[in-house]
C-alpha cells in the first residue's frame, strides 16, 4: 500500500487524539500530534518567562527549541513534559501561542518535514487545511458540545480532576472561539473532509468508520 499522508482535524473533545492513536496503531503508522508542540512551546515559554503576546520572542524560542513528539512522550529541548502539557494551564497556554502567525510559521515547517514521508497520522486543527492541503485522507472529527464538554470534564489531564460539565464547556467554547476566529490557520473543515460525528459513539466504532474512509481512498493497484 502507498504510504498516505492522514489529516485528521476538529475542535477539543471531539476525540481526535484518541482515535488518531488507535487508527496510527491498526494501520502501522506513526501517529503525531500537531497540538503537543504548541503545548510544548507554550510550557516553555511560561516556564521562562516569555510573555505570551510577545509574537518575536515565543516565535524565536519556538525556532530555537529541540521538540520530539512521538505517541507516547513530548520532549522539549531534552525535557519530558508529556504529563506538565496536559493541564488547563498549558490549554491557555497553547491556545495563546496558536495564534501567532510567527510561531505557526515555525511549527507547520517541522510538521510538513516530519510527515513528508507519508506513514503518518497527524491530528491538529489546520492538518487538511494547511499544513498538509494535499493529504491522501482528511477526516475531521466533531461532537456536539455537550458530549465534548462532558469527555474534557472526566479527563483529569485537561480539568486537573473531576469538572463541572457547565464549566469545562464555557472554557471550550472560548477555545473553539479562539481557534475558529485567529487570522492564521483557523479551525474549520476542508472542503474535501469526510466529518465525522463522534456524538454517542465509542472509540471503536468511530475508528472504524475512519478506517473505512482511509480504505476507501487507496488506489486501486497499491
Amino acid at each position: 500500500m502507498r504510504k498516505l499522508i492522514i489529516a485528521i482535524d476538529g475542535p477539543s473533545g471531539a476525540g481526535k487524539g484518541t482515535v488518531a492513536r488507535a487508527v496510527a496503531s491498526r494501520l502501522g503508522y506513526r501517529h503525531v500530534d500537531s497540538g503537543a508542540m504548541y503545548r510544548a512551546v507554550g510550557w516553555k515559554a511560561l516556564r521562562e518567562g516569555v510573555p505570551l503576546d510577545d509574537e518575536a520572542r515565543v516565535a524565536a524560542l519556538a525556532d530555537a527549541s529541540l521538540i520530539v513528539v512521538s505517541t507516547s512522550r513530548v520532549i522539549i529541548d531534552g525535557v519530558d513534559v508529556t504529563r506538565e502539557i496536559r493541564t488547563p494551564e498549558i490549554d491557555r497556554a497553547a491556545a495563546a501561542v496558536a495564534r501567532l502567525p510567527r510561531v505557526r510559521t515555525v511549527l507547520v515547517a517541522r510538521q510538513r518535514e516530519i510527515g513528508a514521508g507519508g506513514e503518518i497520522v497527524m491530528v491538529g486543527r489546520d492538518i487538511g487545511t494547511v499544513v498538509f492541503p494535499q493529504a491522501d485522507v482528511k477526516i475531521y472529527l466533531d461532537a456536539a458540545p455537550e458530549e465534548r464538554a462532558r469527555r474534557r470534564a472526566l479527563d483529569p489531564a485537561h480539568s486537573g480532576g473531576p469538572a463541572a460539565v457547565a464549566d469545562v464547556k464555557t472554557l471550550l467554547t472560548e477555545r473553539d472561539r479562539s481557534d475558529t476566529t485567529r487570522a492564521v490557520s483557523p479551525l474549520y473543515a476542508a472542503a474535501d473532509a469526510t466529518v465525522v460525528d463522534t456524538t454517542g459513539k465509542s472509540v471503536e466504532d468511530v475508528v472504524r468508520e475512519v478506517i473505512a474512509v482511509i480504505r476507501g481512498k487507496e488506489p486501486l493497484g497499491t
